[in-house]
């Protein structure tokens, strides 16, 4: 399938969605977030989320899907590319509002850009789990493996870019669960 790699980020990520969930609620119960879990929040989604996984759509499966005859200027891919700029106006938002909470102490724009964020990233991965993969596997079935090839060139290209691996993102996604809980107990 052409899009293995895209499903095991699309895992990693909801794996960072739950743990802002979870920050979101203890910021509305008035809990401290640490900047050593705000941090690494900002850093998942701006390069792991943005940098890489979007890359990897954006440079291989789209063009792929747009060469099997899927156009790129409407419909799905158009969809896609609009959800991808919107989540990274969200994440530039969301950076601000933590480090104006790192300082200030005020949480209500934080909560309201983590909800915002964990919302559209939510609805986004389902449309690519439930629409976009399923016709990228009945149009690339042919070529499935020359963009796997591709998706792991892309990822390993980005990540060595950031000085980081794909173990670090997942060691981080770990972290930040285990410190999320360890804020709600």
């Amino acid at each position: 399938m052409s899009t293995v790699s895209l499903r095991r980020d699309h895992e990693l990520i909801e794996k960072v969605i739950k743990a802002m969930e979870s920050t979101v609620q203890l910021l509305k119960d008035g809990k401290q977030i640490p900047e050593s879990i705000l941090m690494p929040v900002i850093d998942f989604t701006k390069n792991f989320t943005d940098v890489c996984h979007h890359s990897k759509e954006e440079k291989s499966l789209f063009p792929a899907l747009e060469q099997a005859g899927l156009p790129s200027n409407m419909g799905p891919i158009a969809m896609m590319l609009i959800d991808h700029q919107r989540s990274r106006e969200i994440g530039t938002e969301m950076e601000e509002s933590a480090k104006k909470y790192l300082t200030s102490g005020d949480s209500s724009k934080l909560i309201f850009n983590m909800q915002q964020y964990v919302e559209h990233i939510t609805e986004h991965l389902w449309k690519e789990n439930n629409r976009l993969f399923m016709m990228a596997e009945a149009r690339l079935q042919y070529v499935s493996e020359k963009v796997n090839t591709e998706l792991n060139e892309i990822e390993k290209s980005k990540l060595d870019i950031l000085g980081k691996t794909r173990e670090h993102y997942e060691q981080l996604a770990e972290n930040l669960t285990k410190d999320v809980y360890q804020q709600e107990s």
